[in-house]
């Protein structure tokens, strides 16, 4: 299992998609022309786009890292994404033993729902006074959280506003292996690179 860690970091096209100039081109230069269009076509498209749903399942794993004092730290990971109503919910979980024995465990649990742009998804953090879905407010303490879907790629970010005024992203990029999911983890504030974590999680 693959597990980098690093610290303080400085359409498909369908045939017969030619233009109208290239089938009024007749013979040798008029194949040339059609085979042209249909490799631009090709390179244009994403080869591997997935769908929301090729990302359901539970995966797991585990990664060593660095802290701020320079102490390494190796913690269990496990990711379920599951169908949540009209969207798709995103649970994390990270585990580490302590010092003492003791077992510290944190847990995620986010569902999302479509926006009105393709691939972005809203966080269905809590619900208004009329019980419909809405944001947390960053301005009061609450993570900011939203989620995309970019060819092979499904991203979740988290905004922070500190009490002081600083902000920091939170960026988690899953991408589909043979195995399961390929996890990069980054951190930024005030757009200066904290943390990055990377870890191939499997599918369980």
């Amino acid at each position: 299992m693959r597990n980098t860690i690093v610290s303080n970091p400085p359409m498909h096209a369908g045939s017969g998609l030619l233009s109208e100039p290239a089938r009024a081109v007749t013979g040798p230069l008029g194949r040339f022309l059609a085979w042209i269009v249909a490799i631009v076509l090709l390179l244009a498209a994403p080869l591997s786009a997935h769908e929301i749903e090729d990302f359901f399942g539970r995966y797991g794993g585990k990664a060593t890292f660095e802290t701020a004092a320079g102490e390494e730290i190796e913690r269990d990971i496990s990711v379920e994404i599951a169908e949540s109503g009209k969207g798709f919910s995103v649970r994390w979980t990270t585990a580490s033993e302590q010092e003492d024995g003791r077992r510290k465990v944190k847990s995620y649990d986010v569902s999302f729902l479509p926006s009105d742009r393709a691939g972005i998804f809203a966080a269905a953090m809590q619900r208004d006074l009329f019980g419909h879905s809405e944001q947390h407010d960053p301005m009061k303490g609450r993570p900011y959280v939203w989620a995309r879907l970019t060819g092979d790629v499904l991203t979740v970010f988290s905004m922070f506003i500190h009490p002081n005024g600083d902000y920091e992203i939170q960026q988690y990029d899953r991408s589909l292996t043979e195995t399961g999911l390929h996890l990069v983890f980054r951190s930024h504030r005030n757009g200066v690179a904290l943390r990055q974590i990377e870890v191939d999680l499997l599918r369980q």
